[in-house]
């Protein structure tokens, strides 16, 4: 087996940490965008246009509607936006006028971050906060010094006021040409939550895959050089660190064509169920992380499509991928891989392959072959690079005896988590 760096692309690998690993296992999770922007028809970000806290009214919010939602759609994990860059917080901040507090809700004694935190809590799901760093319309923002002490102080309120929380979703926009002081504000929130998961910016666990179109490239490689991701600590690139660090990805959409939050006019665009399932073979089925969004709407509920949509999507992974014809224990692992016999022909559409990733990630490239129903030698079905975290591969459907994993190019002897073998149409051979 050749170790022969030909992909340009591939570092030295990096080591996952165990909690890199259980994010990844997670594999779906959903995103809430829910603030001031959802009672304003229209607007759009940074268009400077003013949001009186006054409309915000979901007389209905029920955020067990939405987890149980995500959580029977197959969602591990959901994170809800807490700031965006508006500077509405979803909790009664202190250090803000611009809140819940400020709104008819509840006669201002609401806060859409505890009804999350609970509800997640409830349902098992692992939660996390979006918080914007960027913040238009506030003064303090073009003073860094007082800015950082703004962000510090809201941070502080989050990861301290709900307890222990899974991931903090930092997004980038907005931040450009910004200076912030990161070795400060990452030393207090791995202080405040050591077990954290950051997204993006300043010390990232995880990564933004590149796009918000839901998609992974390929090869999609975990460990990634950290001078090409766009904000890190440059006091670890500094000293003299390796490059090369694990950085699982995790791909963003929407669940309609291009808004966050909900709005009237847009309902027509939700995203029709090949398309998602396209999406979920994109990210998901190349070895990355897929987070959906739907804006709650103005009720404090999903919208009705949204949410049927949803469900039908989790329904379909279900009924494709719920049934395998045959696991890793019903084959045998081998030299190179994998095979599986069997004394019936049987039909076949897709191969699920996992690598063991707690070394890191070592295979290359793979093939996967089959004898056909009629005997004869193996032939190729499909060949692949990277496996990682998962690949789905998925292949016209075709009647097989026997199925071999074949890796046919690694660092280090191939070490196999997981395969499954799939019949998705359901046919019956006869024979």
């Amino acid at each position: 087996m050749s170790t022969t760096l030909v992909d340009p692309s591939h570092l030295p690998t990096g080591v996952p940490t165990a909690r890199q690993l259980e994010f990844q296992d997670w594999e779906m999770g959903i995103f809430f965008h829910f603030g001031i922007r959802t009672f304003y028809e229209g607007h759009r970000d940074w268009d400077g246009r003013p949001m009186p806290p006054d409309a915000f009214r979901p007389a209905g919010l029920n955020c067990d509607n939405w987890i149980v939602s995500a959580k029977r759609a197959g969602m591990r994990y959901a994170v809800l936006v807490c700031k965006h860059h508006d500077g509405f917080a979803n909790w009664p901040s202190r250090y803000s006028n611009y809140s819940v507090a400020q709104t008819p809700w509840k006669e201002g004694r609401g806060d859409v971050v505890r009804e999350f935190t609970d509800a997640c809590r409830r349902h098992g799901l692992k939660l996390g906060y979006y918080y914007s760093p960027a913040e238009w319309g506030n003064p303090k923002f073009k003073d860094p010094a007082a800015y950082d002490e703004h962000f510090l102080n809201q941070i502080a309120e989050l990861l301290t006021g709900y307890g222990a929380i899974d991931i903090l979703w930092f997004d980038g926009c907005g931040s450009e040409g910004h200076t912030y002081d990161w070795p400060r504000i990452i030393r207090e929130i791995r202080r405040m939550q050591p077990n954290l998961l950051i997204f993006n910016m300043g010390d990232p666990d995880f990564r933004w895959v590149g796009n918000e179109a839901g998609v992974a490239d390929l090869p999609n490689w975990n460990t990634v050089d950290v001078r090409r991701v766009p904000v890190l600590i440059p006091e670890l690139i500094d000293s003299g660190m390796t490059t090369a660090r694990w950085l699982p990805a995790e791909c963003d959409c929407m669940m309609r064509w291009s808004n966050w939050f909900y709005e009237e006019a847009d309902e027509h665009t939700v995203k029709p169920l090949e398309e998602l399932m396209g999406l979920y073979y994109l990210s998901v089925g190349r070895g990355a992380n897929l987070l959906i969004n739907i804006g709650p709407d103005r009720r404090g509920l999903l919208p009705d499509a949204d949410r049927a949509r949803l469900l039908e999507f989790g329904a379909e992974i279900r009924r494709r991928f719920g049934h395998p014809i045959a696991t890793m224990p019903d084959g045998a692992l081998t030299a190179t891989g994998w095979e599986y016999s069997a004394k019936e022909p049987f039909y076949l559409d897709h191969v699920i392959i996992q690598e063991d990733l707690t070394k890191g990630e070592a295979i290359r490239r793979f093939a996967i072959r089959f004898q056909s129903s009629h005997g004869g030698k193996p032939l190729t079905l499909h060949e692949g690079r990277n496996i990682g975290h998962k690949a789905i591969c998925r292949f016209p459907l075709v009647a097989a005896r026997k199925v071999i994993v074949e890796v046919t190019e690694c660092d280090r002897p191939p070490a196999l988590r997981g395969v499954e073998l799939h019949n998705s149409v359901g046919l019956a051979h006869h024979h």
